[in-house]
């Protein structure tokens, strides 16, 4: 690879895909095409092969291992995976804090007025549980110092009643996971120093 392409690799923070291209004797792929698109390729082969391989385990066990909010994980831990919103801590434990918040906002609404049905249009259960859900997440992300986006998607999924039952919630969590080791299986091989568990420490605000 010439040093100036290497270089500039380095500098963009995915010399680690071209590292993998080279260990699969992929070379080729950086003769004809541009740096960015072989990044491209990086992150559509991989989002790809986690979804695809979730998903087949979702059909043949006809459970809910695929739900929309894994998208956006799987973006992160691909396109920016030494991010610390894309680290193994905070993928696991914001989506987990996402399905509690939601259930709880879930339960609450059907408590107060009746069950918060995805199916019944917008009235005041649903209103109700999906702000709540959501106000927690977001708190008890920033009080654990836990940071990932796509745990919001997670609790509306659950508070609107989409996916509110417990046995889903348990298998929400496990497709999470599953889609995590998948992530640091790939990354690793990639030669990059993905994180067991914990990323970038957050900056603690003054």
């Amino acid at each position: 690879m010439p040093s100036e392409l290497r270089s500039g690799l380095r500098s963009s923070g995915t010399e680690h895909i071209f590292k993998l291209v080279d260990r699969l004797r992929l070379t080729w792929l950086l003769k004809r095409f541009p740096p960015r698109l072989v990044h491209a390729l990086y992150v559509f082969v991989n989002g790809f092969i986690t979804i695809a391989l979730l998903s087949l385990l979702a059909v043949l066990t006809g459970t809910t291992f695929v739900f929309p909010s894994l998208g956006p994980t799987a973006y992160l831990f691909f396109f920016s995976p030494l991010a610390e919103s894309a680290s193994p801590k905070n993928a696991i434990l914001g989506h987990a804090i996402g399905l509690a918040c939601g259930y709880g906002a879930f339960r609450f609404s059907a408590l107060t007025y009746g069950p918060a049905n995805f199916h019944h249009g917008v009235y005041w259960p649903r209103i109700l549980a999906a702000a709540l859900s959501l106000a927690f997440t977001g708190a008890f992300m920033v009080l654990l110092r836990i940071n990932h986006p796509p745990a919001g998607a997670t609790t509306l999924i659950v508070s609107l009643g989409i996916l509110s039952m417990p046995r889903n919630l348990t298998i929400i969590e496990v497709a999470v996971v599953l889609l995590t080791v998948q992530a640091f299986l790939i990354n690793r091989l990639a030669g990059l120093p993905y994180p067991v568990w914990s990323g970038k420490s957050p900056v603690r605000s003054t």
